[in-house]
């Protein structure tokens, strides 16, 4: 199989150590980034929403919104893919706990939220976008699955996609199967030709077996390990440093390894 060739037009990252992906680039620098506000912005949604969103919502909305702005594409217009390897936890173990105890308590917008999709429904509808839309899952490689999905819809269709990747920190009984500890969020515009908005060169090629994570610089490997989207951390260094390549898992048993160059 010939490798799949994509171009990066824009990042979006959010986590409780880095407000963009500025920030990451500077930590890698050496520098020691300005922390984050306690809840990510999501200035994209309108502030009735913004209020009532849970916080899966919110960071994915937050890294696709910043990766949108670098990339200057309409939002209405775009394709997208949102890749979370659990949704909404909190939500998820609140409804499990009212269910146990007092179902007839159970919130109608606490339901309404913890579908997996919820986060890619919010986008749609504060964009206007009527795009195709993509909900994927994978447990700890749903940043590479989604990663293939939206290279492969790039190519297929020759449009440009959004892929977002978020999870948001475990919370209660749920948290000791997940481990995931912190939340994370991350966003690539994906486009199929090179650009005036073009940051890098993508080339993915499907590799069988399972992936073993090879060591990150500094804190990112605690990070990875701390969250599936975190997941997408390899690649993100890549691209705020000088290019290179890296493999992700894209299953259980399939790898992606990802030669990335950066173009001028």
């Amino acid at each position: 199989m010939s490798a799949l060739r994509v171009h990066v037009e824009g990042v979006g990252l959010w986590s409780p150590q880095l407000a963009d992906f500025a920030a990451l680039r500077a930590l890698l620098a050496g520098a020691a980034p300005a922390p984050p506000p306690p809840r990510p912005a999501a200035a994209m949604l309108p502030p009735n929403e913004r209020r009532r969103a849970p916080e899966s919502v919110l960071l994915a909305v937050e890294a696709a919104g910043q990766a949108l702005a670098t990339s200057g594409r309409d939002p209405a217009a775009l394709a997208c893919v949102f890749a979370s390897s659990h949704g909404d936890q909190p939500i998820t173990d609140y409804m499990c706990a009212t269910l146990a105890q007092a179902p007839a308590e159970l919130s109608p917008t606490r339901f309404h939220n913890s579908v997996h999709n919820a986060a890619v429904g919010y986008w749609t509808i504060a964009t206007g976008c009527h795009a195709p839309s993509t909900a994927v899952c994978a447990q700890r490689a749903s940043f590479g699955a989604g990663l293939l999905e939206a290279a492969s819809q790039v190519l297929a269709e020759q449009r440009a996609v959004l892929l977002v990747c978020s999870d948001t920190a475990g919370s209660g009984p749920l948290s000791e199967v997940t481990e995931c500890l912190q939340s994370f969020g991350c966003a690539l515009v994906l486009a199929p030709q090179a650009g005036p908005a073009t940051l890098a060169r993508l080339d993915l090629a499907l590799q069988p077996g399972a992936v073993i994570d090879a060591p990150l610089p500094g804190p990112l490997d605690g990070w990875r390990a701390g969250s599936p989207a975190a997941a997408s951390l390899p690649l993100l260094a890549l691209l705020a440093g000088r290019g290179g390549h890296c493999e992700l898992a894209a299953a259980a048993t399939l790898g992606l390894r990802i030669d990335m160059e950066h173009v001028a």
